[in-house]
């Protein structure tokens, strides 16, 4: 007994947050850099078996996929509900251009760096990407050069298959709006009643969901008829594909059909709501209520239809139980990282899983970090990090990473357009310091939308070889200036975790830092007060118009009790106003509304700035002409 009890309590010690006993894979840095495909490949992973273990997982709370990849279980999080979190860091960007900025890269950089070179407990939190941009114009998003998620080809394409469990789920929605206003349009009352409700030995047996829609609906008519009106349906079918035919279609024109058609679309299967709702989930029965309220259409009588009212949220919740377990994958130093999650950053909130957050918070105990990255700029996926998704996760971060390039800044000072596929004009790889001083401008003003949180910001200067010393020291001084915590230069790309090796030490000292972390705004203000604070804080706007159509909504939705949520801002990412060529920080413009919508499940509502396409198109020469496979070794060969 005496030898169980000490067994006992060595498994328990070994089990306790502290310290991980992880093993670091040591990179063969190349000069030059080669491509990210075969970076990736000339990195053997851990086992993720291996992984699991060291950073404290046990066996039952892990579910494998192969050799690369894992699921983790929920239940982790009551096992370790005790400990104290560990610190919590954002990174976000300057206004994006096409020049690109390297918020991916840095994330994995910045962790390596922390975990492999600093010996800190560590996890990076990132989105799983869409394949549509995979096969389209965009190639992969695994980070990039010698600061990337392996294996690429597992990260980029299937995973363990979470966007296919959305985009079945999103239809089976889609399927059921339309086959029930189908057949209200085609049977009466009663035989609506008989058939949804069909008798059996001589009784009627309600299901659980229709029992409660009987609690609302006591007659017979309103419990059998939802009387959409499908010029009002608000739910679209998706796929995981870049398809521009699809962005509008028309559905019913079969004869069997007879005669009910409607023009409809397609999404991206990130844009879904259902992508929203696994992001900001924190558990199995937190995400069976918000599928319950997801609104796909309003009633001719005005009221708001839900996928409860369907009848259909207990099947989302079943084709969605696995998907809500994140995702365990490595970089390429041997870092862990959950991949969970990859809603669009315009029309939902572009941060990766709540719950993946949660768990990593645990696992790395109090001295470790949680780094997560925020998509497009700071006044998009970062402002909606903060009032979307720390109000419902409760989490409160402790430092801002703002990443910048010298050539991205520059064309925010006024640099000429960039052409894909053209070489980069002079002023990109040229010393131009009256370029780059102007352009300044954006980050500074970036800065300034992080301080509103009340948190320290380090900026991370992302170096390219064209940059000069001058240059890179002009960047780091004006932010300085602009009273960031810290701004270093960085070669992470080109040297993985030791390039961000002073990014790492000034993070580390910025999260002991003092903070007050505040939100933007407070939900009881009234919708067009929250949208009013963010365009004039946020992006420097004068004013935001409300077209009639926005108008209409906000009272709407403040009529149905939808006016509380927060705000998710459907903007250009390319500007900080709303008009995508205007670069640098526009200013003495006002914003206008168009239109707001609900994602009552997901929990905010969408103000629409100008028309945003919600499924790409595929370019004159997508990606997918690289891409093939070697039928002898079974090799993915084309990703980048």
């Amino acid at each position: 007994m005496a030898n169980t009890v000490l067994s006992a309590k060595r498994f328990l010690e070994s089990h306790q947050p502290g310290k991980w006993s992880i093993s670091y894979t040591k990179l063969d840095l190349q000069k030059p850099v080669p491509s990210d495909i075969v970076i990736s490949r000339s990195c053997v992973p851990k086992p993720i078996d291996c992984l699991a273990r060291e950073v404290g997982l046990l066996s039952d709370e892990v579910e494998l996929f192969g050799k690369t990849k894992a699921k983790v279980q929920l239940k982790i999080i009551k096992r370790l509900q005790a400990q104290p979190d560990g610190k919590y860091v954002v990174v976000t960007g300057i206004t994006p251009t096409p020049l690109g900025e390297g918020k991916s890269t840095t994330t994995i950089g910045l962790v390596q760096a922390l975990g492999a070179h600093m010996k800190l407990n560590v996890f990076a939190c990132v989105r799983q990407p869409s394949q549509g941009p995979t096969f389209g114009i965009k190639g992969g998003a695994a980070g990039g050069g010698y600061s990337q998620v392996i294996p690429m080809e597992e990260f980029n394409l299937h995973l363990t298959g979470d966007i296919h469990a959305i985009t079945a789920a999103n239809n089976l929605v889609a399927a059921a709006v339309d086959a029930r206003i189908f057949h209200e349009s085609t049977q009466s009352d009663k035989a609506l009643y008989n058939r949804l409700v069909p008798l059996s030995g001589g009784q009627r047996k309600f299901s659980p969901i229709q029992i409660n829609r009987l609690k609302c609906s006591v007659f017979i008519t309103r419990f059998a008829r939802l009387d959409m009106d499908p010029s009002s349906v608000t739910w679209q079918r998706v796929l995981d594909t870049n398809d521009r035919f699809l962005r509008k279609i028309t559905i019913g024109q079969s004869p069997t059909e007879k005669g009910y058609t409607r023009e409809a679309q397609f999404d991206i299967t990130v844009a879904s709501e259902i992508m929203a709702v696994l992001a900001l989930t924190s558990s199995l029965e937190d995400m069976r209520q918000r599928l319950a309220k997801m609104v796909v259409a309003t009633s001719r009588g005005g009221q708001p239809i839900t996928t409860e009212d369907l009848g259909v949220s207990g099947a989302l919740a079943v084709l969605m139980k696995d998907a809500i377990k994140p995702n365990l994958m490595q970089t390429l130093e041997g870092t862990p990282v959950f991949v969970h999650a990859g809603p669009f950053a315009n029309i939902a909130h572009g941060n990766s899983s709540i719950l993946a957050d949660i768990i990593a918070l645990k696992l790395v105990g109090p001295e470790g970090f949680v780094v997560t990255e925020a998509g497009f700029g700071a006044d998009i996926g970062m402002e909606k990090f903060f009032n979307i998704k720390c109000r419902y996760s409760g989490l409160r971060p402790h430092v801002v990473v703002l990443v910048a390039t010298v050539r991205a800044l520059k064309m925010h000072g006024g640099g000429p357009t960039v052409t894909a596929g053209m070489p980069l004009p002079k002023e990109y790889i040229e010393e131009n310091l009256e370029l780059l001083e102007k352009g300044c401008s954006n980050m500074t003003k970036q800065i300034e939308n992080a301080q509103h949180f009340g948190l320290p910001v380090v900026v991370a200067v992302n170096a390219f070889k064209t940059d000069t010393e001058a240059e890179l020291d002009l960047v780091c001084n004006m932010a300085k200036a602009a009273r960031a915590f810290d701004a270093v230069r960085c070669s992470h790309w080109a040297e993985g975790g030791a390039g961000a090796l002073a990014l790492g030490q000034a993070v580390q000292r910025a999260s002991e830092a003092p903070s007050k972390f505040k939100f933007l705004y407070d939900l009881e203000l009234p919708i067009a007060d929250k949208i009013r604070i963010i365009a004039q804080k946020i992006y420097g706007a004068d004013d935001i118009e409300l077209l009639p159509e926005a108008q209409h909504k906000v009272e709407l939705y403040t009529k149905q009790g939808f006016s509380k949520l927060p705000i998710c801002m459907a903007k250009t990412h390319l500007s900080l106003s709303h008009e995508a060529d205007k670069k640098g920080v526009p200013t003495g413009f006002i914003v206008p509304i168009r239109d707001i919508r609900a994602s009552v499940g997901s929990g905010f509502l969408f103000p629409l700035v100008g028309t945003m396409p919600t499924i790409p198109g595929l370019p004159t020469r997508p990606c997918f002409y690289d891409i093939d496979l070697d039928p002898e070794t079974e090799q993915v060969n084309g990703l980048f």
